[in-house]
């Protein structure tokens, strides 16, 4: 006999509707969890590079150039402050004049990676702009803004057939020639995040003009050679067999599927599936990064890119060389092919020019220091964030803290195609005080952007505590001391003075020259007192002694060598017994 009412429903069908129930509130819980993620909806959802800017009041403008291969590239621009709007910026006798910047991006990246922060602070781009420069926003061919060639379609094959040698020789030379041609001006400043890194290295080597147009190179997570990935079983596969991506992906676009996914999945889910992915293959904790900024940063994250590029990483990774794309496929084990009769040429980045600042993470897998100077000119800097990953340098929580005075201080050192000796030491010098500066860092959001214990359980780990960030050149890297030239500079009373301005050391009278509070440059913090170091050790970038650095309170760098650091007093005279001293203390 059927019980009333219970009767009418098939157990099973009862167990259904139990589980509906379940799910319904279970997607309401996950809804609460979103909701407290304070998730920037705005940002996640914008369409494109436009719509991201306006969120937070800037106009930009679109530009298309034209390859000499025929790939239309789209760029942006980003030329006025907020209420700037419509006046002229570069262009005629009577526009605003703005010193220009140029950024590119990444692997698998287009222009919008720059402008998806959810904090404007966090944004290195808007605060460029608010400083007064023009910048411009690059992006390669085969990408979301640059999916276009007057030769072939996107569905045909012969358009994907692109790597970073075409980037080199085309796309960014090109992009550069525009932008000088469209703001009237000689040269220009180059900030890479990543493989945008790795084609200015290559542009630069190869273009020998170049080097006159662009006036300081700003390399942030710096990529050349990589060791290799974290995950031994993909690295081996990918080292014996670069091509193998071939069979895997096809010769067109690579992880094509990869926007369909982002689309259907739910947010928190698809910023789990990254971070999963970037920790199997790269060994990234992302712990730096707010759960609420992968939210907002991971669906702009990806754009299209060619098979072929990422296999020409590959060959670069096997055969630990930076060089150009190996179209002869060698075999694991070959008898007939040898490396001693075939070679293929490497880009010759030793010739490199443009001053280089490199600013890189300690934590960055990716990242083979040692190598990466071997291969660039001696005046390279290179500067570690020991606590920092990779994509860190884009979106981490404190990265207005950590990277910007690093970029402020080459912008506002190397202001023209010269390169002469006055700016190396001028940037040697706010280095320097940068550097010693680092140690007293503190992450200003570490008490409001406690949010990713929301996604995964790696959120439970806390953010690594900032370290005070080193100089990794070798001992003599500025240009002025390569050459052989005395400093320029010194410090006196905690002020920085040419030398000229300074009469012969029997006479310790001589007063600060006019305009010599002009060497500092914008934005640059002032710390103390740092009477009796003289400027030989600043250029060259490995901070101050260890006695030196105890009375500011804290350790600036790694010396080694610093017995060799000539110490001066005030008046000019040697302080002698001061070298054993240290000898001694180390």
């Amino acid at each position: 006999m059927a019980v009333p009412f219970i009767g009418r429903l098939h157990p099973m069908e009862y167990i259904a509707l139990v589980g509906s129930f379940l799910l319904v509130s279970l997607e309401a819980i996950i809804r609460i969890c979103t909701l407290a993620l304070r998730i920037s909806d705005s940002v996640r959802d914008a369409a494109d590079f436009v719509e991201l800017c306006r969120l937070w009041g800037y106009e930009a403008e679109e530009h298309i150039v034209q390859t000499k291969d025929g790939y239309l590239l789209g760029l942006h621009r980003l030329q006025w402050r907020r209420g700037e709007e419509g006046q002229r910026v570069n262009s005629g006798p009577n526009a605003l004049r703005k010193r220009v910047v140029y950024m590119h991006h990444g692997l698998l990246m287009n222009s919008e990676v720059w402008v998806c922060q959810t904090e404007e602070k966090r944004c290195l781009a808007f605060e460029l702009v608010e400083r007064g420069f023009d910048v411009w926003f690059g992006n390669n061919r085969g990408n979301k803004y640059s999916k276009k060639s007057i030769h072939s379609s996107p569905n045909s094959t012969r358009f994907w057939d692109f790597s970073i040698d075409e980037f080199a020789f085309h796309d960014i030379p090109d992009s550069i020639e525009y932008i000088l041609e469209s703001t009237q001006q000689k040269s220009l400043s180059y900030i890479g995040f990543s493989q945008g890194t790795a084609q200015a290295f290559a542009t630069l080597a190869i273009h020998p003009k170049l080097n006159h147009q662009v006036n300081v190179f700003i390399a942030l997570a710096p990529a050349m050679a990589p060791a290799g990935l974290s995950n031994g079983v993909v690295d081996s596969l990918m080292k014996a067999s670069p091509s193998a991506l071939f069979l895997m992906f096809g010769r067109r676009s690579i992880l094509s599927s990869a926007t369909t996914w982002e689309s259907i999945m739910y947010p928190p889910l698809f910023a789990r599936s990254i971070d999963m992915g970037l920790s199997f293959l790269f060994n990234w904790k992302t712990l730096n990064i707010s759960a609420s900024q992968k939210l907002a940063a991971y669906p702009h994250l990806y754009s299209f890119t060619s098979t072929k590029s990422v296999v020409h990483w590959f060959q670069i990774i096997r055969n630990r060389s930076f060089q150009l794309y190996d179209d002869d496929v060698h075999q694991p084990i070959s008898v007939t092919t040898s490396r001693k009769f075939s070679k293929v040429a490497k880009y010759p980045t030793r010739n490199i020019r443009t001053p280089v600042v490199l600013v890189y993470g300690g934590s960055d897998s990716l990242v083979d220091i040692n190598s990466m100077l071997r291969e660039l000119p001696p005046q390279t800097v290179a500067t570690e964030i020991p606590h920092y990953e990779h994509l860190d340098f884009l979106w981490a929580r404190d990265v207005d803290v950590q990277v910007f005075q690093h970029v402020f201080d080459a912008l506002e050192s190397f202001t023209d195609a010269e390169h002469t000796e006055e700016e190396y030491d001028r940037y040697h010098v706010v280095r320097s005080e940068s550097l010693m500066g680092s140690g007293f860092l503190v992450n200003p959001n570490s008490a409001t952007d406690s949010d990713t214990s929301i996604i995964g359980s790696k959120g439970h780990e806390q953010p690594p505590v900032p370290q005070p960030h080193v100089a990794r050149e070798p001992m003599v890297r500025s240009r002025a001391a390569t050459l052989g030239t005395p400093p320029s500079f010194t410090v006196k009373d905690g002020k920085f003075e040419p030398l000229t301005a300074i009469k012969k050391p029997e006479s310790d009278s001589a007063t600060p020259a006019a305009g010599s509070d002009k060497l500092r440059g914008v934005g640059v913090r002032r710390e103390p007192s740092l009477t009796g170091l003289n400027v030989s050790v600043l250029r060259d970038g490995r901070g101050i002694s260890p006695a030196q650095a105890a009375v500011v309170g804290g350790v600036v760098a790694d010396t080694p060598g610093v017995e060799r650091a000539e110490l001066i007093s005030s008046s000019g005279e040697e302080k002698k017994g001061e070298k054993k001293t240290l000898k001694k203390r180390r």
